[in-house]
């Protein structure tokens, strides 16, 4: 559960057939991820369902078991309280990261392109990968600032929601996170030719990667194609489920250290593949 690979744990306890035919009532367990509250308390609600309505199933007809078979006992774990907010304001901090780097890393290139300045470019002592990491640097800086600062003063003292891991850690996977995104947003700048085009681009791709990155809508909802996809293709997926790991859960880097290699990997495909569309769109070769 601490490495999200389960989101429901139960714990049928030894001796449960011989209890429940003695009329002993034994408890059975379920450890539930409450950090997603909705499908944490629709799938916990289904899950006794289940228990009782089988149980009772089972034990129908036999004299001397009156009343309940079984009893359950329920622990929401990471957000006891199921508060929504815990979940959703670091869903939107995710969110704001995606969409601000994406946006103004490709906002950066086209606005030279539209002004003119880029051809400047052209004259200096600089390659296309210094550009491209300039206009990734520069924005990202930036936004992994307001990040952070977000993080610690609105979802940590106002919102207080309790952060169990480091914040160091999450900032540094973000680093990872902000270098692919924003190697997307260069690409998406390099197709479009105006600021119109690039947003009419940037929308639907937004979109799709937040909708589908497991922090709007649980990934085990979708598809088991389009769970494979989604991780292949976008670095969102890895990201919901570094950020879960290390501000809910109190994960460290022996456990998260997956999820950043993934990112990383998908960012430095982005990257050779925006590299390759900047040399042949901005310098003609």
């Amino acid at each position: 559960m601490n490495s999200e690979r389960f989101i429901f744990v139960i714990e049928i306890p030894p001796k449960f057939q011989e209890d429940i035919l003695a009329g002993r009532q034994p408890s059975v367990q379920i450890n539930v991820n409450a950090t997603a509250v909705a499908q944490a308390f629709n799938g916990m609600t289904y899950i006794e369902s289940v228990i009782v309505n089988y149980v009772t199933e089972f034990v129908s007809g036999r004299e001397g078991l009156m009343g309940v078979p079984v009893k359950l006992v329920t622990r929401a774990r990471f957000n006891p309280n199921l508060k929504s907010s815990w979940f959703s304001s670091v869903m939107q901090i995710i969110n704001n990261l995606t969409m601000l780097t994406v946006i103004l890393t490709g906002a950066a290139l086209i606005r030279e392109r539209e002004q003119g300045t880029v051809e400047h470019l052209l004259v200096m002592p600089v390659v296309p990968p210094e550009i491209m990491l300039s206009k990734i640097l520069a924005n990202g800086f930036v936004i992994l600032a307001a990040a952070e600062l977000s993080l610690l003063l609105v979802v940590q003292w106002w919102l207080q929601v309790p952060i169990a891991g480091s914040t160091l850690l999450f900032l540094g996977g973000s680093c990872f996170y902000v270098f692919t995104v924003g190697a997307l947003g260069i690409l998406l700048g390099t197709v479009a030719a105006t600021m119109g085009q690039f947003g009419l681009l940037a929308i639907p791709v937004l979109l799709v990667m937040m909708l589908l990155s497991g922090g709007t809508t649980p990934m085990e909802s979708m598809p088991v194609w389009l769970q494979y996809l989604m991780k292949v293709v976008s670095p969102t997926p890895h990201f919901v489920v570094f950020s879960q790991d290390v501000l809910y859960r109190g994960a460290g880097l022996s456990i998260v250290w997956p999820e950043i290699l993934a990112t990383a990997v998908i960012g430095a495909v982005y990257f050779a593949f925006a590299l390759r569309r900047f040399r042949s769109v901005i310098f003609g070769g």
